[in-house]
């Protein structure tokens, strides 16, 4: 069972998580949710297109404009608020990796901390615990926030995968937050070159062994645009090939920017699976 907010998700029930970028320079939108109106129409499609989950970030995770924590609890608090108050029941998610902007978040009413950039700030994983809400627990092999990966090396990528984000995710337990509500993440991109990231997807199923629920974060990453030798706005189809492999391999969670798309692949390969009966079933039958 995962448990985020007021919503319980079984165990066989594929989560969508939105991505909601309230900055000027994302990578994918180039700040197109940046001011409020649009992020909140934002919110509302995604919403309404099957996401139980909006994941709201005040910072690219890229290089770029120094953004202190001041700005980003500027960018991200009193938007939460907003959605909050507009979507009582969504869970709401903040993308970050400092306690001060996760404490913000948090009394604004955010359900889950998505720690992206693993543990950096270990007084997040408090924060989490204090106010009673999720965490995610992802891999970076331990590099600093917004750095892009340099001649990295992993002698094993999926051993350094999962020793990393379940010794956070034991932690945050040990700190109070609760098991159903922890959350981890094999980091795709960060700290990693395209081979690495292919072969987390490949061992995927390594991970989900561990029994915290996976969150994959795939949507027109780098590894995908090599793979393929695409521009981000071509990478959806080799974007959704790595979520059907990570929904048979057992991921629970998909951090995705295209909703509706992804919730198709991970509903059929949920029915292909045995894990989910077809919508309907008319064919044969009369």
């Amino acid at each position: 069972m995962l448990r985020l907010g007021t919503r319980e998700f079984g165990p066989d029930e594929p989560v969508i998580m939105a991505i909601v970028n309230r900055t000027p320079d994302s990578f994918y939108d180039r700040g197109a949710t940046f001011a409020d109106e649009p992020a909140l129409k934002r919110v509302a499609e995604a919403i309404d297109q099957g996401a139980a989950i909006v994941d709201i970030g005040g910072v690219k995770a890229g290089p770029g404009e120094e953004v202190d924590a001041a700005e980003e609890i500027r960018r991200t608090a009193g938007f939460v608020a907003e959605v909050r108050d507009r979507h009582p029941d969504v869970v709401i998610s903040v993308d970050t990796w400092r306690h001060e902007v996760g404490e913000a978040a948090c009394e604004a009413g955010a359900d889950l901390l998505n720690d992206a950039w693993g543990g950096t700030d270990p007084r997040l994983a408090e924060v989490a615990a204090r106010h009673g809400v999720g965490l995610v627990c992802t891999h970076t092999g331990g590099a600093a926030p917004r750095t892009r990966p340099h001649r990295v090396s992993h002698p094993d990528v999926m051993a350094d995968i999962i020793a990393r984000t379940t010794a956070l995710a034991e932690r945050a337990v040990a700190l109070g937050v609760r098991r159903d509500a922890v959350l981890i993440d094999p980091g795709h991109d960060f700290g990693k070159n395209t081979r690495h990231s292919l072969e987390a997807t490949r061992r995927l199923d390594e991970m989900t062994g561990t029994g915290f629920p996976v969150l994959v974060s795939l949507s027109n990453k780098d590894f995908v645009g090599e793979t393929l030798d695409l521009p981000v706005r071509e990478r959806l189809i080799g974007t959704l090939a790595a979520t059907a492999i990570s929904a048979w391999l057992g991921a629970r969670v998909y951090r995705v920017h295209e909703v509706a798309e992804t919730r198709q692949v991970v509903e059929m390969v949920a029915a292909i699976a045995g894990r989910r009966e077809p919508r309907v079933a008319r064919r044969g039958l009369a």
